[in-house]
């Protein structure tokens, strides 16, 4: 047997860890021996309204001590970082090796770990709008997981990047990450003071993306994949239609992954730590035991950057 955190609708505070049956890997899966995982707000919002036990977890990395039967992947030994749909946290999982990458040696589990959700939706988010060099691009939810790395990753392509906080300390931080204006406070309204932006990467939703699309630039892209405000709001269709050839776009990662080669893109972004020029933000590192506060912590927005939990293993 091993261990997984589990989501257990019966239990007062949900988060719980239970021996579950160890692994069995398909013919292109190989069994991880996991080492640090980090946190997501919506994996932690869906564990809180299932009403049945299930696995948890997205991103994982740790050591692989059994290589894919089909021979595709990292060799037994290897530190690897990858996701999964589910069930990420465990010490032992069956992981796809289309998913993972190896790591570098200078790359530490806590850094990896805090890649493939966050560091692959902010490469992907930007890469809707083509060539950046020199466009304008918003980025709200900063100081978010997802945020830090859209920054970091903007800045490199000769954006002129726009940051969002919610005071000047949070502000600071976003300055760290690349940003060249940052507008604290009241986002819907203050959003159009360094518009119209050619993309606009939106974490918020609610009326805050309503009131974004009528800053985006002709053939601008705005590019939501969250709604920690809210997921229903109104759109006036007017800003879009007459700005002339803008797009909303819709990303969720596990159909983003069908259309990229994951490996290449986790390696990249790994050896971008190794070089020093993408720095993951670790607001919290503590053992996988202390999942039940960390996760609350989490949605309570009690931190910026990411949160990670190592394995005792």
């Amino acid at each position: 047997m091993i261990r997984a955190i589990i989501a257990d609708p019966l239990v007062t505070e949900r988060l719980i860890i239970k021996e579950v049956e160890p692994p069995i890997p398909q013919s292109n899966e190989a069994i991880v021996q996991v080492k640090a995982i980090s946190l997501n707000r919506g994996e932690i919002r869906d564990s809180l309204s299932g009403d049945i036990e299930q696995r948890l977890g997205w991103d994982y990395s740790g050591i692989v001590i059994e290589q894919a039967a089909d021979g595709s992947g990292p060799a037994k030994g290897s530190r690897v970082v990858g996701l999964l749909p589910f069930g990420a946290w465990a010490e032992q999982i069956a992981a796809r090796t289309s998913l993972m990458s190896e790591i570098p040696d200078s790359v530490s589990f806590a850094q990896a770990s805090t890649l493939p959700v966050a560091g692959l939706s902010a490469l992907y988010s930007l890469k809707k709008r083509g060539l950046l060099l020199g466009k304008k691009v918003l980025i709200t939810g900063s100081t978010g997981g997802v945020g830090v790395y859209a920054h970091q990753l903007a800045a490199r392509t000769g954006a002129f990047v726009v940051g969002t906080a919610r005071s000047e300390e949070k502000a600071n931080l976003v300055r760290e990450d690349g940003a060249n204006r940052i507008i604290v406070g009241e986002l819907s309204e203050r959003a159009g003071q360094f518009g119209p932006y050619d993309l606009i990467i939106d974490t918020v939703g609610g009326n805050t993306l309503a009131s974004l699309l009528s800053h985006l630039a002709p053939e601008g892209v705005g590019v939501t994949m969250g709604y920690s405000s809210s997921p229903f709001t109104s759109i006036d269709v007017r800003y879009l239609i007459h700005t002339g050839r803008t797009t909303l776009y819709g990303l969720y990662l596990l159909e983003e992954l069908k259309g990229y080669s994951v490996p290449d893109d986790l390696r990249y972004l790994t050896e971008q730590i190794a070089k020093g020029t993408l720095i993951p933000r670790i607001e919290v590192e503590a053992p996988w035991t202390d999942i039940k506060q960390v996760a609350g912590q989490l949605m309570e927005r009690k931190y910026s950057g990411k949160a990670v939990l190592h394995l005792e293993n």
